[in-house]
Protein backbone atom coordinates (compact mmCIF):
# COMPACT_ATOMS: atom_id res chain seq x y z
CA UNK A 1 0.00 0.00 0.00
CA UNK A 2 1.35 3.39 -0.96
CA UNK A 3 1.45 6.46 1.26
CA UNK A 4 1.10 10.13 0.11
CA UNK A 5 2.99 12.90 1.97
CA UNK A 6 0.77 15.14 4.22
CA UNK A 7 0.75 18.84 3.40
CA UNK A 8 2.84 21.08 5.73
CA UNK A 9 0.36 23.33 7.48
CA UNK A 10 3.20 25.29 9.15
CA UNK A 11 4.74 26.68 6.05
CA UNK A 12 7.47 29.14 7.08
CA UNK A 13 6.23 31.68 4.55
CA UNK A 14 2.72 31.50 5.94
CA UNK A 15 4.00 31.90 9.46
CA UNK A 16 5.98 34.97 8.45
CA UNK A 17 2.90 36.46 6.88
CA UNK A 18 0.87 35.89 10.05
CA UNK A 19 3.64 37.34 12.22
CA UNK A 20 3.95 40.39 10.00
CA UNK A 21 0.21 40.89 10.13
CA UNK A 22 0.20 40.71 13.93
CA UNK A 23 3.09 43.14 14.22
CA UNK A 24 1.46 45.59 11.84
CA UNK A 25 -1.77 45.33 13.79
CA UNK A 26 0.06 45.95 17.10
CA UNK A 27 2.01 48.84 15.61
CA UNK A 28 -1.16 50.33 14.20
CA UNK A 29 -2.86 49.92 17.58
CA UNK A 30 0.03 51.63 19.36
CA UNK A 31 0.12 54.46 16.86
CA UNK A 32 -3.64 54.82 17.08
CA UNK A 33 -3.51 54.81 20.89
CA UNK A 34 -0.71 57.36 20.92
CA UNK A 35 -2.57 59.55 18.47
CA UNK A 36 -5.71 59.22 20.54
CA UNK A 37 -3.96 60.16 23.79
CA UNK A 38 -1.91 62.98 22.30
CA UNK A 39 -4.34 64.45 19.80
CA UNK A 40 -7.82 63.59 21.02
CA UNK A 41 -7.80 62.68 24.70
CA UNK A 42 -4.94 64.68 26.27
CA UNK A 43 -6.09 64.55 29.90
CA UNK A 44 -3.94 61.59 30.87
CA UNK A 45 -0.57 63.08 29.93
CA UNK A 46 -1.69 66.46 31.14
CA UNK A 47 -2.47 65.01 34.54
CA UNK A 48 0.82 63.16 34.65
CA UNK A 49 2.76 66.26 33.65
CA UNK A 50 0.89 68.44 36.08
CA UNK A 51 1.59 66.01 38.89
CA UNK A 52 5.29 66.51 38.26
CA UNK A 53 5.54 70.22 37.45
CA UNK A 54 2.34 72.06 38.54
CA UNK A 55 2.15 73.23 42.15
CA UNK A 56 -0.22 75.25 44.24
CA UNK A 57 1.70 77.90 46.17
CA UNK A 58 0.40 80.42 48.74
CA UNK A 59 0.33 84.15 48.07
CA UNK A 60 1.38 86.02 51.18
CA UNK A 61 -0.91 88.83 52.36
CA UNK A 62 0.43 92.03 53.85
CA UNK A 63 -0.45 92.97 57.42
CA UNK A 64 -2.57 96.07 57.91
CA UNK A 65 -0.87 99.30 58.93
CA UNK A 66 -1.32 100.98 62.31
CA UNK A 67 -1.96 104.72 62.14
CA UNK A 68 -2.21 107.46 64.74
CA UNK A 69 -5.33 109.61 65.12
CA UNK A 70 -4.08 111.95 62.37
CA UNK A 71 -3.26 109.23 59.86
CA UNK A 72 0.49 109.10 60.53
CA UNK A 73 1.99 105.63 60.09
CA UNK A 74 3.07 103.98 63.33
CA UNK A 75 3.60 100.43 62.00
CA UNK A 76 3.78 99.12 58.45
CA UNK A 77 4.79 95.94 56.64
CA UNK A 78 7.37 96.07 53.85
CA UNK A 79 7.99 93.29 51.28
CA UNK A 80 11.18 91.29 51.78
CA UNK A 81 12.56 88.04 50.36
CA UNK A 82 13.46 84.81 52.12
CA UNK A 83 15.84 82.25 50.62
CA UNK A 84 15.04 78.57 51.09
CA UNK A 85 16.33 75.28 49.74
CA UNK A 86 15.37 71.68 49.02
CA UNK A 87 17.96 69.85 51.19
CA UNK A 88 17.93 66.69 49.08
CA UNK A 89 18.65 68.58 45.89
CA UNK A 90 21.17 70.95 47.45
CA UNK A 91 23.13 68.15 49.12
CA UNK A 92 23.55 66.59 45.68
CA UNK A 93 25.92 69.46 44.88
CA UNK A 94 28.08 69.82 48.03
CA UNK A 95 30.75 71.71 46.09
CA UNK A 96 28.38 74.70 45.83
CA UNK A 97 27.83 75.05 49.58
CA UNK A 98 30.85 77.33 50.24
CA UNK A 99 29.74 79.66 47.46
CA UNK A 100 26.20 79.71 48.84
CA UNK A 101 27.42 80.31 52.38
CA UNK A 102 29.45 83.35 51.29
CA UNK A 103 26.46 84.79 49.47
CA UNK A 104 24.24 84.36 52.53
CA UNK A 105 26.93 85.43 55.04
CA UNK A 106 26.71 82.01 56.69
CA UNK A 107 29.75 79.91 57.56
CA UNK A 108 29.94 76.93 55.15
CA UNK A 109 30.16 74.50 58.07
CA UNK A 110 27.05 75.96 59.68
CA UNK A 111 25.19 75.90 56.37
CA UNK A 112 26.16 72.27 55.73
CA UNK A 113 25.06 71.29 59.23
CA UNK A 114 21.66 72.98 58.91
CA UNK A 115 20.97 71.41 55.54
CA UNK A 116 22.21 67.95 56.56
CA UNK A 117 20.01 67.91 59.68
CA UNK A 118 16.99 68.34 57.40
CA UNK A 119 18.07 66.03 54.63
CA UNK A 120 14.81 64.08 54.88
CA UNK A 121 12.74 67.16 54.16
CA UNK A 122 11.97 69.18 51.05
CA UNK A 123 12.11 72.63 52.60
CA UNK A 124 14.43 74.57 54.88
CA UNK A 125 14.87 78.31 55.32
CA UNK A 126 18.43 79.46 54.70
CA UNK A 127 17.97 83.15 55.46
CA UNK A 128 14.79 85.13 56.02
CA UNK A 129 13.78 88.74 55.50
CA UNK A 130 16.53 89.75 53.11
CA UNK A 131 16.69 92.76 50.88
CA UNK A 132 14.99 91.63 47.64
CA UNK A 133 18.03 92.66 45.56
CA UNK A 134 20.38 90.63 47.74
CA UNK A 135 18.08 87.62 47.55
CA UNK A 136 17.93 87.94 43.75
CA UNK A 137 21.72 87.93 43.63
CA UNK A 138 21.77 84.64 45.57
CA UNK A 139 19.23 83.07 43.23
CA UNK A 140 21.28 84.35 40.30
CA UNK A 141 24.12 82.01 41.29
CA UNK A 142 22.04 79.15 39.84
CA UNK A 143 22.71 76.76 42.69
CA UNK A 144 20.41 73.72 42.37
CA UNK A 145 17.69 73.47 45.00
CA UNK A 146 17.93 77.11 46.14
CA UNK A 147 14.82 79.28 45.80
CA UNK A 148 13.25 82.44 47.20
CA UNK A 149 9.80 83.48 48.34
CA UNK A 150 8.17 86.79 49.13
CA UNK A 151 7.35 87.73 52.73
CA UNK A 152 6.66 90.87 54.76
CA UNK A 153 8.54 92.42 57.63
CA UNK A 154 7.09 94.83 60.20
CA UNK A 155 8.71 98.23 60.65
CA UNK A 156 8.08 100.77 63.41
CA UNK A 157 9.16 104.27 62.31
CA UNK A 158 8.98 105.74 65.83
CA UNK A 159 10.95 102.98 67.52
CA UNK A 160 11.02 103.03 71.30
CA UNK A 161 8.61 105.98 71.57
CA UNK A 162 5.69 103.76 70.52
CA UNK A 163 7.11 100.40 71.57
CA UNK A 164 4.98 99.67 74.64
CA UNK A 165 1.70 100.59 72.99
CA UNK A 166 2.25 98.84 69.66
CA UNK A 167 4.24 95.83 70.80
CA UNK A 168 5.85 93.83 67.98
CA UNK A 169 5.41 90.86 65.65
CA UNK A 170 7.51 87.73 65.27
CA UNK A 171 9.38 86.69 62.14
CA UNK A 172 6.16 85.25 60.71
CA UNK A 173 4.46 88.67 61.11
CA UNK A 174 2.21 87.49 63.94
CA UNK A 175 1.46 89.85 66.84
CA UNK A 176 3.34 89.01 70.03
CA UNK A 177 2.85 92.00 72.35
CA UNK A 178 0.77 95.13 72.74
CA UNK A 179 -1.83 96.18 70.20
CA UNK A 180 -0.16 94.01 67.56
CA UNK A 181 -1.31 91.06 69.66
CA UNK A 182 -4.66 92.52 70.79
CA UNK A 183 -5.73 93.27 67.19
CA UNK A 184 -3.87 90.45 65.46
CA UNK A 185 -7.05 89.08 63.90
CA UNK A 186 -7.97 92.50 62.54
CA UNK A 187 -4.51 93.30 61.15
CA UNK A 188 -3.70 89.88 59.69
CA UNK A 189 -4.60 89.38 56.03
CA UNK A 190 -5.86 86.21 54.37
CA UNK A 191 -3.26 84.42 52.19
CA UNK A 192 -4.14 83.71 48.58
CA UNK A 193 -3.39 80.66 46.42
CA UNK A 194 -2.17 80.26 42.85
CA UNK A 195 -1.13 77.44 40.51
CA UNK A 196 2.28 77.65 38.91
CA UNK A 197 4.48 75.49 36.69
CA UNK A 198 8.05 74.75 37.75
CA UNK A 199 10.83 73.35 35.62
CA UNK A 200 13.27 70.62 36.65
CA UNK A 201 15.31 73.12 38.64
CA UNK A 202 12.27 74.27 40.58
CA UNK A 203 12.08 77.65 38.84
CA UNK A 204 8.66 79.14 38.18
CA UNK A 205 8.16 79.29 34.42
CA UNK A 206 4.44 80.01 34.24
CA UNK A 207 1.53 81.21 36.39
CA UNK A 208 -1.29 78.87 35.49
CA UNK A 209 -4.26 80.06 37.51
CA UNK A 210 -5.21 82.32 40.43
CA UNK A 211 -7.10 80.05 42.81
CA UNK A 212 -7.76 82.64 45.52
CA UNK A 213 -6.53 86.25 45.68
CA UNK A 214 -4.72 87.43 48.79
CA UNK A 215 -6.66 89.80 51.05
CA UNK A 216 -4.46 92.34 52.86
CA UNK A 217 -5.10 93.01 56.55
CA UNK A 218 -7.19 95.97 57.63
CA UNK A 219 -5.61 99.18 58.88
CA UNK A 220 -6.03 100.16 62.52
CA UNK A 221 -6.45 103.83 63.44
CA UNK A 222 -5.45 104.52 67.03
CA UNK A 223 -6.45 107.33 69.37
CA UNK A 224 -2.74 107.93 70.03
CA UNK A 225 -1.40 111.28 68.85
CA UNK A 226 2.24 110.77 67.87
CA UNK A 227 3.10 114.39 68.75
CA UNK A 228 1.76 114.14 72.30
CA UNK A 229 3.28 110.68 72.58
CA UNK A 230 6.69 112.07 71.69
CA UNK A 231 6.31 114.94 74.17
CA UNK A 232 5.37 112.54 76.96
CA UNK A 233 8.24 110.19 76.12
CA UNK A 234 10.81 112.98 75.96
CA UNK A 235 9.75 114.57 79.25
CA UNK A 236 9.47 111.27 81.10
CA UNK A 237 12.89 110.15 79.92
CA UNK A 238 14.40 113.48 80.99
CA UNK A 239 12.76 113.22 84.43
CA UNK A 240 14.00 109.65 84.89
CA UNK A 241 17.54 110.78 84.12
CA UNK A 242 17.33 113.93 86.26
CA UNK A 243 16.05 112.16 89.35
CA UNK A 244 18.01 108.94 88.75
CA UNK A 245 14.80 106.94 88.90
CA UNK A 246 14.37 103.27 88.09
CA UNK A 247 11.29 103.48 85.86
CA UNK A 248 8.22 105.54 85.10
CA UNK A 249 4.93 105.79 83.22
CA UNK A 250 2.76 108.51 81.71
CA UNK A 251 -0.87 108.20 80.58
CA UNK A 252 -2.86 110.93 78.82
CA UNK A 253 -6.63 110.46 78.37
CA UNK A 254 -8.97 112.51 76.22
CA UNK A 255 -11.76 113.17 78.73
CA UNK A 256 -14.79 113.66 76.41
CA UNK A 257 -14.12 110.45 74.46
CA UNK A 258 -12.14 108.23 76.83
CA UNK A 259 -9.46 107.84 74.15
CA UNK A 260 -5.85 107.23 75.14
CA UNK A 261 -3.91 110.05 73.51
CA UNK A 262 -0.50 109.03 74.86
CA UNK A 263 0.99 106.20 76.91
CA UNK A 264 4.73 105.89 77.47
CA UNK A 265 7.08 104.05 79.81
CA UNK A 266 10.72 104.01 80.80
CA UNK A 267 12.84 102.02 80.25
CA UNK A 268 11.85 101.23 76.68
CA UNK A 269 13.20 99.12 73.80
CA UNK A 270 13.48 99.13 70.02
CA UNK A 271 10.72 96.98 68.48
CA UNK A 272 12.56 96.92 65.14
CA UNK A 273 15.33 94.84 66.72
CA UNK A 274 13.73 91.54 67.63
CA UNK A 275 14.96 90.20 70.92
CA UNK A 276 16.35 93.54 72.07
CA UNK A 277 15.85 94.52 75.70
CA UNK A 278 14.93 92.28 78.60
CA UNK A 279 11.42 91.31 79.60
CA UNK A 280 11.11 94.18 82.06
CA UNK A 281 11.87 96.74 79.36
CA UNK A 282 9.18 95.28 77.09
CA UNK A 283 6.49 95.45 79.77
CA UNK A 284 3.87 98.19 79.41
CA UNK A 285 4.06 99.34 83.02
CA UNK A 286 1.17 101.77 82.62
CA UNK A 287 -1.29 98.85 82.38
CA UNK A 288 0.56 95.90 83.93
CA UNK A 289 2.35 97.31 87.01
CA UNK A 290 0.47 98.05 90.20
CA UNK A 291 1.26 100.87 92.61
CA UNK A 292 -0.35 102.04 95.80
CA UNK A 293 -1.79 105.35 94.57
CA UNK A 294 -1.03 107.32 97.71
CA UNK A 295 -2.54 110.75 98.22
CA UNK A 296 -4.10 110.92 94.75
CA UNK A 297 -6.84 108.69 96.18
CA UNK A 298 -7.90 111.46 98.57
CA UNK A 299 -10.01 113.01 95.82
CA UNK A 300 -12.13 109.83 95.83
CA UNK A 301 -12.23 109.85 99.63
CA UNK A 302 -13.66 113.38 99.56
CA UNK A 303 -16.17 112.41 96.86
CA UNK A 304 -17.32 109.41 98.92
CA UNK A 305 -17.71 111.57 102.03
CA UNK A 306 -19.79 114.13 100.12
CA UNK A 307 -22.00 111.36 98.72
CA UNK A 308 -22.37 110.14 102.30
CA UNK A 309 -23.76 113.55 103.26
CA UNK A 310 -20.65 115.29 104.65
CA UNK A 311 -20.57 119.08 104.39
CA UNK A 312 -17.48 120.11 102.36
CA UNK A 313 -17.15 123.32 104.41
CA UNK A 314 -17.15 121.53 107.76
CA UNK A 315 -13.96 122.06 109.73
CA UNK A 316 -11.93 118.99 110.68
CA UNK A 317 -9.41 119.22 113.49
CA UNK A 318 -6.00 117.80 112.49
CA UNK A 319 -4.04 119.18 115.44
CA UNK A 320 -1.41 118.48 116.63
CA UNK A 321 -0.34 116.85 113.34
CA UNK A 322 -0.71 113.24 114.45
CA UNK A 323 -3.71 111.07 115.25
CA UNK A 324 -3.53 107.85 117.34
CA UNK A 325 -5.69 105.07 115.93
CA UNK A 326 -5.70 101.70 117.64
CA UNK A 327 -2.01 100.77 117.86
CA UNK A 328 -0.98 103.07 114.97
CA UNK A 329 -0.43 106.79 114.57
CA UNK A 330 -1.58 108.69 111.49
CA UNK A 331 0.66 111.67 110.70
CA UNK A 332 0.62 114.78 108.55
CA UNK A 333 3.72 116.49 107.22
CA UNK A 334 2.81 119.58 109.28
CA UNK A 335 0.18 120.58 111.81
CA UNK A 336 -2.57 122.06 109.62
CA UNK A 337 -5.01 122.73 112.44
CA UNK A 338 -8.64 123.07 111.32
CA UNK A 339 -9.21 122.15 107.67
CA UNK A 340 -12.20 121.77 105.41
CA UNK A 341 -12.29 119.38 102.45
CA UNK A 342 -10.68 121.90 100.12
CA UNK A 343 -7.74 122.45 102.45
CA UNK A 344 -7.58 118.69 103.04
CA UNK A 345 -6.73 118.26 99.36
CA UNK A 346 -4.63 121.40 99.10
CA UNK A 347 -2.35 120.39 101.98
CA UNK A 348 -2.87 116.62 101.55
CA UNK A 349 -3.89 115.92 105.13
CA UNK A 350 -3.84 112.24 106.04
CA UNK A 351 -5.56 112.91 109.36
CA UNK A 352 -8.52 114.71 107.78
CA UNK A 353 -8.88 111.95 105.16
CA UNK A 354 -8.82 109.34 107.91
CA UNK A 355 -11.52 111.10 109.93
CA UNK A 356 -13.75 111.37 106.84
CA UNK A 357 -13.31 107.67 106.11
CA UNK A 358 -14.12 106.64 109.67
CA UNK A 359 -17.48 108.41 109.36
CA UNK A 360 -18.47 106.20 106.41
CA UNK A 361 -19.43 102.56 106.38
CA UNK A 362 -16.99 100.12 104.84
CA UNK A 363 -19.53 99.14 102.21
CA UNK A 364 -20.19 102.71 101.10
CA UNK A 365 -16.53 103.67 100.83
CA UNK A 366 -15.73 100.44 98.96
CA UNK A 367 -18.65 100.97 96.61
CA UNK A 368 -17.53 104.47 95.65
CA UNK A 369 -13.95 103.38 94.99
CA UNK A 370 -15.22 100.46 92.95
CA UNK A 371 -17.44 102.76 90.88
CA UNK A 372 -14.40 104.88 90.13
CA UNK A 373 -12.80 101.76 88.64
CA UNK A 374 -10.50 100.58 91.43
CA UNK A 375 -10.18 96.84 91.85
CA UNK A 376 -11.42 96.03 88.34
CA UNK A 377 -10.18 96.16 84.77
CA UNK A 378 -10.62 99.31 82.71
CA UNK A 379 -11.88 97.47 79.64
CA UNK A 380 -9.13 98.83 77.41
CA UNK A 381 -8.48 95.36 75.98
CA UNK A 382 -4.72 95.66 76.31
CA UNK A 383 -3.07 92.22 76.72
CA UNK A 384 -1.92 91.49 80.25
CA UNK A 385 -3.72 94.44 81.84
CA UNK A 386 -3.81 94.20 85.65
CA UNK A 387 -7.07 94.75 87.49
CA UNK A 388 -5.57 96.17 90.66
CA UNK A 389 -6.43 95.23 94.22
CA UNK A 390 -9.26 96.62 96.34
CA UNK A 391 -9.83 94.42 99.42
CA UNK A 392 -13.44 93.46 100.17
CA UNK A 393 -15.04 95.69 102.82
CA UNK A 394 -15.59 92.82 105.26
CA UNK A 395 -11.82 92.70 105.79
CA UNK A 396 -11.51 96.37 106.68
CA UNK A 397 -10.74 97.34 110.20
CA UNK A 398 -10.39 100.96 111.22
CA UNK A 399 -6.68 101.04 110.46
CA UNK A 400 -7.15 99.43 107.04
CA UNK A 401 -9.92 101.88 106.15
CA UNK A 402 -7.78 104.78 107.36
CA UNK A 403 -4.79 103.78 105.23
CA UNK A 404 -7.02 103.24 102.18
CA UNK A 405 -8.35 106.77 102.62
CA UNK A 406 -4.90 108.18 101.87
CA UNK A 407 -3.83 105.60 99.30
CA UNK A 408 -2.29 102.59 101.02
CA UNK A 409 -3.79 99.11 101.26
CA UNK A 410 -5.09 99.16 97.68
CA UNK A 411 -3.27 99.11 94.36
CA UNK A 412 -3.97 100.34 90.85
CA UNK A 413 -2.29 100.87 87.49
CA UNK A 414 -1.51 104.37 86.20
CA UNK A 415 -4.26 103.84 83.61
CA UNK A 416 -6.82 103.12 86.35
CA UNK A 417 -5.81 106.28 88.22
CA UNK A 418 -6.12 108.32 85.02
CA UNK A 419 -9.56 106.83 84.42
CA UNK A 420 -10.76 107.80 87.91
CA UNK A 421 -9.64 111.42 87.40
CA UNK A 422 -11.30 111.45 83.98
CA UNK A 423 -14.54 110.46 85.75
CA UNK A 424 -14.28 113.51 88.02
CA UNK A 425 -13.54 115.78 85.06
CA UNK A 426 -16.37 114.29 82.99
CA UNK A 427 -18.98 115.27 85.59
CA UNK A 428 -19.10 111.81 87.10
CA UNK A 429 -19.46 109.84 83.86
CA UNK A 430 -17.16 106.91 83.13
CA UNK A 431 -15.99 105.98 79.64
CA UNK A 432 -13.76 102.91 79.27
CA UNK A 433 -10.30 103.91 78.09
CA UNK A 434 -9.80 102.96 74.45
CA UNK A 435 -6.76 102.79 72.20
CA UNK A 436 -8.91 102.99 69.06
CA UNK A 437 -10.03 106.28 67.59
CA UNK A 438 -13.79 106.42 67.97
CA UNK A 439 -13.76 103.32 70.16
CA UNK A 440 -16.51 104.71 72.43
CA UNK A 441 -18.67 106.12 69.64
CA UNK A 442 -21.45 103.65 70.46
CA UNK A 443 -21.78 105.04 74.02
CA UNK A 444 -20.43 108.61 73.87
CA UNK A 445 -21.91 109.73 77.22
CA UNK A 446 -20.62 106.81 79.25
CA UNK A 447 -21.99 105.54 82.56
CA UNK A 448 -22.87 107.88 85.43
CA UNK A 449 -21.00 106.71 88.54
CA UNK A 450 -21.25 109.75 90.82
CA UNK A 451 -23.39 112.85 91.08
CA UNK A 452 -22.24 115.60 88.64
CA UNK A 453 -22.41 118.25 91.39
CA UNK A 454 -20.03 116.21 93.57
CA UNK A 455 -17.64 115.68 90.67
CA UNK A 456 -17.56 119.39 89.82
CA UNK A 457 -17.04 120.31 93.46
CA UNK A 458 -14.09 117.93 93.88
CA UNK A 459 -12.46 119.24 90.70
CA UNK A 460 -12.82 122.77 92.04
CA UNK A 461 -11.11 121.70 95.26
CA UNK A 462 -8.30 120.02 93.33
CA UNK A 463 -7.62 123.29 91.55
CA UNK A 464 -6.23 124.69 94.82
CA UNK A 465 -3.58 121.95 94.88
CA UNK A 466 -1.91 123.56 91.85
CA UNK A 467 -2.44 127.13 93.12
CA UNK A 468 0.14 128.92 95.32
CA UNK A 469 0.25 127.20 98.70
CA UNK A 470 -0.70 123.80 97.27
CA UNK A 471 1.57 120.80 96.86
CA UNK A 472 1.74 120.88 93.05
CA UNK A 473 2.53 124.44 91.97
CA UNK A 474 5.04 123.00 89.49
CA UNK A 475 2.15 121.46 87.52
CA UNK A 476 0.62 124.83 86.60
CA UNK A 477 0.29 125.65 82.90
CA UNK A 478 0.20 129.32 81.91
CA UNK A 479 -3.19 130.34 80.58
CA UNK A 480 -4.99 127.23 81.76
CA UNK A 481 -6.74 126.29 84.96
CA UNK A 482 -5.28 123.03 86.23
CA UNK A 483 -6.66 120.68 88.88
CA UNK A 484 -4.71 117.77 90.26
CA UNK A 485 -3.30 115.87 93.19
CA UNK A 486 0.16 114.74 94.20
CA UNK A 487 1.00 111.42 95.78
CA UNK A 488 4.21 110.01 97.25
CA UNK A 489 4.07 106.42 98.43
CA UNK A 490 6.64 104.22 100.07
CA UNK A 491 7.35 101.00 98.22
CA UNK A 492 6.28 97.92 100.09
CA UNK A 493 8.57 95.01 100.90
CA UNK A 494 7.83 91.80 102.77
CA UNK A 495 7.16 92.84 106.35
CA UNK A 496 6.63 96.55 105.82
CA UNK A 497 7.65 99.60 103.85
CA UNK A 498 11.05 100.96 102.90
CA UNK A 499 12.39 104.39 102.12
CA UNK A 500 12.04 103.98 98.39
CA UNK A 501 9.26 105.95 96.80
CA UNK A 502 6.84 106.20 93.92
CA UNK A 503 6.18 109.83 92.95
CA UNK A 504 2.74 110.37 91.43
CA UNK A 505 0.76 113.24 90.02
CA UNK A 506 -2.75 113.06 88.54
CA UNK A 507 -4.07 116.17 86.82
CA UNK A 508 -6.95 117.61 84.80
CA UNK A 509 -6.75 120.49 82.32
CA UNK A 510 -8.41 122.83 81.52
CA UNK A 511 -10.83 123.00 84.44
CA UNK A 512 -13.45 125.08 82.60
CA UNK A 513 -14.02 122.49 79.86
CA UNK A 514 -11.82 119.52 80.81
CA UNK A 515 -9.99 117.97 77.88
CA UNK A 516 -7.11 115.90 79.27
CA UNK A 517 -6.56 113.74 82.34
CA UNK A 518 -2.92 112.81 82.83
CA UNK A 519 -1.09 110.63 85.32
CA UNK A 520 2.67 110.55 85.91
CA UNK A 521 4.21 107.79 88.05
CA UNK A 522 7.98 107.68 88.62
CA UNK A 523 9.50 104.79 90.56
CA UNK A 524 12.40 105.04 92.95
CA UNK A 525 13.84 108.54 92.36
CA UNK A 526 17.20 108.56 94.08
CA UNK A 527 18.75 111.97 93.39
CA UNK A 528 17.47 113.53 96.63
CA UNK A 529 13.92 114.60 95.75
CA UNK A 530 11.01 112.18 95.77
CA UNK A 531 7.77 114.09 96.44
CA UNK A 532 5.13 113.95 93.72
CA UNK A 533 5.12 117.75 93.46
CA UNK A 534 8.86 117.78 92.86
CA UNK A 535 9.31 114.79 90.57
CA UNK A 536 6.04 113.98 88.78
CA UNK A 537 4.19 117.32 88.62
CA UNK A 538 6.84 119.05 86.45
CA UNK A 539 6.41 116.30 83.84
CA UNK A 540 2.68 117.06 83.74
CA UNK A 541 3.45 120.75 83.21
CA UNK A 542 5.89 120.15 80.35
CA UNK A 543 3.70 117.67 78.49
CA UNK A 544 0.45 119.58 78.85
CA UNK A 545 2.09 122.90 78.04
CA UNK A 546 2.84 121.49 74.59
CA UNK A 547 -0.15 119.18 74.13
CA UNK A 548 -2.79 121.85 74.77
CA UNK A 549 -1.35 123.95 71.99
CA UNK A 550 -0.79 121.06 69.62
CA UNK A 551 -4.42 120.01 70.06
CA UNK A 552 -5.72 123.60 69.74
CA UNK A 553 -7.33 123.65 73.18
CA UNK A 554 -8.30 127.28 73.96
CA UNK A 555 -7.03 128.74 77.26
CA UNK A 556 -9.56 129.20 80.06
CA UNK A 557 -7.46 131.66 82.07
CA UNK A 558 -6.72 134.42 79.59
CA UNK A 559 -5.66 136.90 82.27
CA UNK A 560 -2.94 134.56 83.45
CA UNK A 561 -2.01 133.95 79.83
CA UNK A 562 -0.55 137.44 79.66
CA UNK A 563 0.86 137.45 83.17
CA UNK A 564 4.11 135.99 84.36
CA UNK A 565 3.40 133.64 87.24
CA UNK A 566 6.18 133.61 89.89
CA UNK A 567 7.51 130.21 90.78
CA UNK A 568 6.44 129.27 94.28
CA UNK A 569 8.62 127.08 96.46
CA UNK A 570 7.18 123.59 96.91
CA UNK A 571 4.94 123.70 99.97
CA UNK A 572 5.14 120.02 100.80
CA UNK A 573 8.70 119.99 102.13
CA UNK A 574 9.45 119.42 105.77
CA UNK A 575 11.36 121.81 107.98
CA UNK A 576 14.68 120.50 106.70
CA UNK A 577 13.74 121.36 103.12
CA UNK A 578 13.51 117.73 102.00
CA UNK A 579 12.29 115.06 104.40
CA UNK A 580 9.61 115.70 107.03
CA UNK A 581 10.95 115.58 110.57
CA UNK A 582 8.17 113.24 111.65
CA UNK A 583 8.54 110.79 108.77
CA UNK A 584 7.67 107.18 109.67
CA UNK A 585 10.44 104.64 110.22
CA UNK A 586 12.04 102.70 107.38
CA UNK A 587 9.90 99.61 107.74
CA UNK A 588 6.67 99.08 109.62
CA UNK A 589 3.48 97.06 109.35
CA UNK A 590 1.59 99.98 107.81
CA UNK A 591 2.66 103.48 106.83
CA UNK A 592 1.71 105.89 109.60
CA UNK A 593 0.83 108.52 107.07
CA UNK A 594 0.82 109.02 103.34
CA UNK A 595 3.01 111.67 101.80
CA UNK A 596 1.59 114.47 99.67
Amino acid sequence: MSTRPRPNTFDPRLRLLWLAAVLVACGFTLVARAAWLQLVSTSFYQQQGDARFVREVPIVASRGSILDRNGETLAASSPVASVWANPRELLGHPERLPELGRALSIAPEELARRVSERADREFVYLRRHMNPDEAAAVIGLGIPGVHQQREFRRFYPHGEVMAHVLGFTNIDDQGQEGLELAFDGWLTGKPGLKRIVRDRQGRIIEDVDLVRPAEPGRDLVLAIDRRVQYLAYRELKAAIAKHQARSGSVVVLDIPSGEIVAMVNQPSYNPNARGSGDGAARRNRAVTDLIEPGSVIKAMTVAAAMENGADPTRQINTSPGFFPLRNHTIRDVNNYGMVDMTRLLMKSSNIAATKLALEMSNEHFHDVLSRFGYGQGTGSGFPGEATGVLPPPRRWGEVVKATISYGYGLSATPLQIAQSYAVLANEGRMLPPTFVKGGNAAAPRGRQVIDPHIARSVVGMLETVVAPGGTATTAAVAGYRVAGKTGTTRQSVPGGYQQRYVSVFAGIVPVQQPRFAMVVAIHDPSAGRFYGGQVAAPVFHSVMDGALRLMDVPPDNVRQWFATAPKAAPAELGSDGLVPMDAPPVAQARPAGGLP
